[in-house]
């Protein structure tokens, strides 16, 4: 108790300096996790998404109906049977150090994104063979072979676009001063207290951005960040507890806004580490119970699924379905592989949901056998340690994109940029490779089925559940837009008079 009393004043302590004549036009925003890597090319957490959509405008935005709608690009059309992708740029973009922004910009980004040492989206872009830059307002995108998520790549942080002055001064250490040309430009940042912002009055959207200041502080207990709400020291959290949606529902001085969530939680387990056997990973499976999982720690408000898209939808697979606990068929297997008594490391973020998944799961899988050890620690140390390999089994959460590639090729495919698991299976790279160029659904979901029966059974990943997204916001904020991705969009929102 005395801890987590240490804890709120700490963060109430964090905003409270933020009082002053312009208090009324800064927007306090909490968030789970202080991001990791502040550069579109080396990123791979969640929360630096939401810092993005401040800080950077993408090629192509994704609306709350999971459609793709202009931003940096005002137009698309494809040509040459899907192997060519032509965009046409609003002429009005700057980025924030004042240079144009232009296809020749775009170019130089696109590139980068393609090729440099550092960069995590080389496979999200490797069909592309050229980017041409014929005028400074069209980008010409050539491939080596239709590529169906080309788009919803590019409504993600391979279309973000960043000052090439800013790049050719800084390089691979552009994350020092993220130079971008979204509506908000970065003045000050403090590694795991704050990032501040100020809106940029020259920016193509400024007149629907109402706040000129905006501050995010990463609060990783999901109480503070509700209590720094409800006491009026934040003016907008994310991700909402589970076991706290109801209260907060019901508290007076703010509202709470949901939306069904493309986004999921995941366990990803190192093809090298105690579980490399898969008959270990398969009974660690059977001992769990999802359903248990979301009605004791997540109040029965989340979905429990093993796969990537949520039921009901075009690119899940009823035939695929979640495995019952069976904790004499786990126990069988474990004997089969010779270790009845199998020790694992889980690496935990210091949350309290995840943190009682993690407990419930320790306890279940010991009925069956295991000595599971959780290791509570920063969400981007867990990254750190996964890209290493220094670890057994670690949670993970994937936001979701608007094409099924994206929502699971990053995580099994031999390169994908978030393989933390070492997993590689020719299988599984030839069907996501054959979805990837085909556009009619039928056949998209034919490989995507083949990849997933596959991986499923090789269990490189375990996905436990998707999410509802919940958001607390201050009582009388408006132009808030919930967004099945999870993101805080900008454009529109105002802060309650006074």
């Amino acid at each position: 108790m005395r801890a987590a009393l240490a804890a709120i004043a700490v963060g109430l302590a964090g905003v409270m300096c933020l009082a002053g004549p312009t208090a009324g036009q800064t927007l306090r925003i909490g968030i789970g996790a202080d991001p990791n890597m502040l550069d579109p090319a080396r990123s791979s957490g969640f929360v630096e998404r939401v810092v993005f959509t401040a800080l950077c405008d993408r090629l192509v935005d994704v609306g709350p109906d999971l459609a793709f709608r202009p931003e940096l690009a005002t137009a698309w059309a494809w040509e040459d049977d899907g192997r060519t992708l032509r965009l046409t740029l609003r002429g009005d973009g700057r980025f924030h150090d004042g240079t144009a922004l232009d296809a020749a910009a775009v170019k130089v980004n696109l590139d980068r994104y393609q090729s440099a040492p550092e960069s995590l989206r080389r496979s999200e872009l490797r069909p592309v063979t050229a980017v041409e830059a014929p005028d400074p307002r069209t980008v010409v995108i050539r491939l080596s072979e239709p590529y169906a998520p080309l788009l919803s790549v590019l409504s993600d942080r391979a279309g973000m676009i960043m000052s090439p002055a800013a790049l050719a001064r800084l390089g691979n250490r552009i994350a020092e001063d993220p130079i971008c040309s979204g509506p908000f430009r970065l003045t000050r940042r403090v590694a795991q207290e704050r990032i501040e912002m100020e809106r940029v009055a020259e920016h193509w959207n400024a007149a629907n951005i109402h706040v000129q200041r905006l501050v995010i502080l990463p609060i990783p207990d999901n109480n503070v960040r509700l209590l720094n709400l409800r006491a009026g020291q934040l003016d907008l959290i994310e991700r909402i507890a589970p076991s706290d949606v109801e209260a907060a529902r019901r508290a007076p001085r703010m509202a709470v806004r949901e939306a069904t969530s493309i986004a999921y939680q995941l366990l990803y387990i190192n093809q090298a580490g105690a579980l490399r056997d898969a008959r270990l990973r398969r009974a660690f499976e059977l001992s769990i119970d999802r359903g248990v999982i979301n009605q004791v720690a997540l109040q029965g408000l989340f979905v429990p699924n093993n796969q990537p898209e949520p039921p009901g939808t075009a690119y899940h697979f009823p035939e695929l379905p979640v495995p019952v606990r069976d904790v004499e068929a786990a126990k069988a297997l474990l004997r089969e592989a010779g270790t009845p008594n199998p020790e694992f490391t889980l690496l935990t973020p210091n949350s309290p949901v995840e943190s009682q998944v993690a407990e419930i799961m320790q306890s279940m899988a010991a009925e069956a056998g295991f000595r599971l050890r959780i290791v509570t620690m920063e969400a981007s140390s867990i990254v750190t340690r996964a890209n290493a390999r220094q670890y057994d089994m670690a949670f993970g959460i994937w936001s979701g994109r608007a094409d099924p590639d994206g929502n699971i090729a990053a995580w099994v495919a031999s390169d994908g940029f978030l393989n933390r698991t070492g997993y590689a299976d020719a299988t599984v790279d030839a069907a996501l490779v054959a979805a990837r160029q085909a556009t009619d659904q039928a056949v998209r979901q034919r490989h995507y089925r083949d990849a997933a029966a596959r991986w499923l059974a090789d269990q490189p990943v375990m996905i436990l559940y998707h999410y509802r997204w919940f958001w607390g916001l201050r009582a009388g904020m408006t132009g808030f837009e919930p967004s099945p991705d999870g993101l805080i969009r900008f454009q529109g929102l105002r802060l309650p008079p006074g």
